[in-house]
């Protein structure tokens, strides 16, 4: 697998901005991911803490390197705090496609944080990564996820039942796509 590049220019919309993560960013890791919000859709550890969260952060440069994964902080533009966490996984480099992934912290929430951070990781992975299918994979529950999939233009292709386990629980996930070539697509 290649690695990947951070981006060359920055990836901001003047509302959000996406920087690599740092070692100082665990406490706000940490906070955010006291969410049960996020512990719920995601097989984020409950409780979380700070040793997760740094052990998380000091793995992110190896993933890059690997060419494995690419995640972000999305933080605001114009303070920097952070308000989610964005980025490429399961890239599959041979079939150019990989899945995205993301949270969004508890006080960010409604705000457009995860639609915004998703259409700029799209317009990075399309013209610059080189990926031509995107997708996200959501809890067949999660209606949050699913509608900024939807506004941001990906497609839902259907449910693959019992895909995913989480929690230790077998989850039905919805599958959504775009594709570099979509209409969507164009216009990031």
């Amino acid at each position: 697998m290649p690695a990947i590049t951070a981006p060359r220019k920055p990836l901001s919309d003047g509302v959000v901005s996406m920087r690599l993560w740092r070692p100082d960013d665990a406490v706000a890791v940490t906070a955010a991911c006291q969410d049960a919000e996020i512990s719920r859709w995601t097989n984020v550890p409950a409780p979380y803490s700070e040793t997760d969260a740094s052990e998380w952060l000091g793995g992110r440069a190896e993933c890059w390197a690997q060419g494995a994964e690419a995640n972000f902080a999305v933080v605001s533009a114009n303070g920097g705090e952070l308000l989610a966490s964005a980025g490429l996984t399961e890239i599959e480099w041979d079939d150019q496609v990989g899945e995205i992934g993301y949270w969004v912290a508890a006080p960010s929430r409604r705000q457009g944080a995860a639609r915004r951070a998703v259409k700029l990781l799209c317009a990075w992975a399309f013209h610059d990564v080189g990926l031509h299918r995107l997708t996200i994979i959501t809890d067949v529950e999660n209606a949050g996820s699913q509608a900024v999939a939807v506004s941001c233009g990906f497609t839902r292709e259907g449910v693959l039942r019992s895909s995913m386990v989480i929690k230790g629980r077998r989850r039905d996930m919805v599958v959504f796509s775009l594709l570099r070539s979509d209409p969507a697509a164009l216009d990031l």
